[in-house]
């Protein structure tokens, strides 16, 4: 079992400033949203992705009690097209908040997406970029990220999700079944939730992502 290890905590964290990314290091879920509520300006249009850490931290209700312009995709009774509308919200919003499904000790941002705004939004249009994870999404390299991803988030994410997928059924990925598998491989589900792969590394626009990693095991 992962344990809280705050030498590589420091190595992945200077990594990502490295990679012109912010880093912090928060003790708690608590203390994380406290820091993502000094990070956010009064007034600021705000939304984020789906994710589990978020909502263990409790940001989603930090942000509808907030002095804040929440684009809140999970406020009672939207429609299908009130939700899209708020998915593409995202590219003028201030500020956009996600987890990571990974974060290598080398500095690099894993993610992997099916709808893909959350990739989408990361990548581009927030002025800022606000990563919480917990220290259990850090990784050594690129291949345990892949093997994260594999093993444990797509899996948990499709049974929360309830996606009929190889890996809800399994607990993993139909892709590790073959030793030649690439970047990419999996199921062919209409339901399939890894569709695009994002890699951050280094940034051009100086701390436009910040990255908080929080001392708690959260998310998938």
């Amino acid at each position: 079992m992962q344990q809280l290890d705050m030498q590589v905590i420091e190595k992945t964290m200077d990594a990502l400033r490295r990679n012109n990314m912010q880093a912090h290091f928060c003790a708690s879920a608590d203390d994380a949203r406290e820091l993502v509520r000094k990070l956010i300006p009064p007034k600021a249009t705000v939304t984020h992705g789906g994710s589990i850490t978020l909502s263990e931290c409790g940001i989603p209700d930090m942000l509808r009690e907030g002095d804040y312009h929440y684009l809140d995709r999970k406020a009672p009774g939207l429609s299908p097209e009130q939700i899209k509308e708020i998915y593409r919200g995202a590219f003028t919003a201030d500020v956009f908040l996600t987890s990571a499904n990974a974060i290598t000790e080398d500095g690099l941002l894993y993610n992997v997406d099916g709808t893909s705004n959350r990739v989408a939004a990361i990548l581009y249009g927030p002025d800022s970029v606000i990563v919480v994870a917990g220290y259990n999404k850090i990784v050594k390299d690129m291949d345990e990220a892949m093997d994260r991803l594999r093993t444990i988030a797509a899996p948990r994410n499709t049974i929360r999700l309830n996606c009929n997928t190889y890996c809800a059924k399994t607990g993993k990925c139909v892709s590790l079944n073959n030793p030649d598998s690439r970047i990419g491989d999996g199921c062919k589900s209409e339901q399939r939730i890894c569709c695009n792969y994002v890699v951050s590394a280094q940034q051009r626009h100086i701390e436009r992502i910040k990255v908080i990693i929080v001392g708690e095991k959260l998310g998938y």
